[in-house]
């Protein structure tokens, strides 16, 4: 006879159906609220973070090196062997020397990069730190290296008894080789990293990528920047930026035409990639159907933070350049041979831009409908950046004089005829200024020679 107090079949597929439906449900507010936190702009500066973050790269050996290590272990009792032959008092002293070994490179690498972190923020620039110096790998992996022998030794260490195990003796002796082979290696390679001409050509390296990425087509003879299009009306909308006065890093141009061709209106990004929102400025204006777009979807496509980032930002590479230069033209540093290597990675810079077509601030749909309007920075802007500053700190000094010489009348030379105009008038306030600034006509006919090197290498236009 059934007992009456227990449940029935269809109790328990009823309570089943809840517990389902509860969980159900969980499931649906748990992704609804990741979505709302995930966003593309703090995926953005999670990963501008992460590149220059020097402690990630060691938490992962640490993770590494707790999953592997009892692995060694279980393959090491499997096979039972005994590579180099020694006893546990071999095996703890070879645990102890590695782990001194890996704790002195680690306070030494450390202690040196705090140094040469200042000593490079100090002479050339403070912006080079979290864009250079910061997400180099060769230092975050060789660090890594260090925090996985060390904790793999001191591991090794507590599980010592009558018998060493032989795989594990043997793999910290090969971690502690390399670690020894590695320091020696950083050692070399922070002293050619800190060079001035080895910074600058990892920052030129970078601005030639985010001109690919920024201005992905060549130039043509009908470049659009000469006539700007023609703007979409009035706007039936306005955000403001509600957030904290930030720069505007970088926007998601993939969320921004969805949302664009959805309600088949244009949105427009109104600050430029680089420049300082402050709270209440307008961050979008919409037009037509994208009025109806929600706010919150359009915040959360821009990334805005506290310092300027290359991703995005082509003018920014040229800044780095142009602040380094800058600092080695001051009285304190006097080094103009520094900024002669500047303005070569500069005239590097604006070749690339010179050749790529600018000034596309309308971007369109497949049909070719006006969706987005985006601004990046033009031709005119590009060369200001790269000329004018140096020129009124640096056209007394000879060297720098030629050197811009030489990099103004190679563009001209070289790039397409539209592009020449702005040049042209840099060349012409370069000639106005020697004038004024070398009253000996020997000096001024010396400084007006256009020279690739500064001084001392072959004079004349050179294509």
């Amino acid at each position: 006879m059934a007992d009456p107090s227990s449940p029935t079949p269809k109790s328990w597929r009823a309570t089943w159906t809840n517990a389902l439906t509860t969980a159900q449900i969980w499931l649906r507010r748990t992704d609804r609220d990741i979505r709302r936190k995930v966003t593309w702009g703090r995926i953005y500066r999670a990963t501008s973070y992460a590149r220059s973050a020097l402690w990630i790269v060691p938490f992962f050996a640490i993770v590494l090196v707790t999953i592997v290590t009892p692995i060694i272990r279980v393959v090491d009792r499997a096979i039972d062997g005994n590579v180099f032959g020694i006893g546990p008092q071999g095996a703890e002293a070879l645990y102890q020397t590695i782990i001194t070994l890996t704790l002195s490179f680690l306070v030494f690498t450390f202690g040196s990069l705090l140094v040469a972190i200042q000593i490079a923020g100090g002479q050339l620039t403070p912006r080079i730190i979290a864009t250079t110096l910061l997400r180099n790998n060769v230092v975050r992996y060789t660090v890594g290296l260090f925090v996985f022998s060390l904790i793999f030794s001191i591991m090794a260490l507590n599980r010592v008894d009558g018998s060493p195990p032989g795989l594990v003796v043997f793999l910290d002796a090969v971690l502690g080789m390399a670690c020894l082979v590695a320091f020696l290696f950083l050692i070399d390679y922070s002293a050619r990293l800190l060079r001035p001409v080895s910074i600058l050509a990892l920052v030129g390296d970078e601005g030639l990528d985010v001109i690919k990425t920024v201005y992905p087509d060549p130039v043509s003879e009908d470049d659009d920047q000469a006539n700007p299009p023609a703007r979409p009306g009035a706007p039936q909308r306005v955000i403001l930026n509600e957030g904290r006065s930030q720069i505007a890093l970088a926007v998601d141009l993939d969320t921004l035409m969805r949302e664009a061709r959805r309600t088949r209106g244009i949105i427009e990004f109104a600050p430029q990639v680089g420049d300082f929102v402050s709270a209440g400025e307008p961050l979008f204006i919409l037009y037509g159907g994208a009025a109806e777009v929600d706010d919150r979807r359009l915040m959360t496509s821009v990334a805005l933070g506290p310092e300027r980032t290359m991703e995005q930002d082509p003018l920014f590479g040229f800044r780095i350049l142009v602040d380094i230069a800058l600092k080695a033209l001051s009285p304190a540093i006097n080094d103009p041979t520094t900024a002669v290597c500047a303005i070569d990675q500069i005239h590097r810079l604006l070749r690339l831009v010179g050749r790529r077509r600018l000034g596309r601030e309308v971007i369109t749909d497949g049909l070719g409908q006006a969706r987005v309007i985006y601004r990046t920075p033009n031709w005119e802007d590009f060369v200001h950046i790269s000329c004018n500053e140096i020129r009124f700190c640096g056209a007394n000094n000879t060297q720098i004089a030629r050197r811009l010489r030489a990099m103004l009348e190679n563009l001209i030379a070289t790039l397409p005829a539209h592009r020449t105009k702005a040049l042209a008038d840099e060349r012409a306030r370069l000639d106005i200024a020697l004038k004024a600034l070398y009253p000996i006509p020997g000096d001024l006919e010396l400084a007006s020679v256009a020279d690739s090197q500064g001084l001392g290498g072959s004079s004349g236009l050179r294509q």
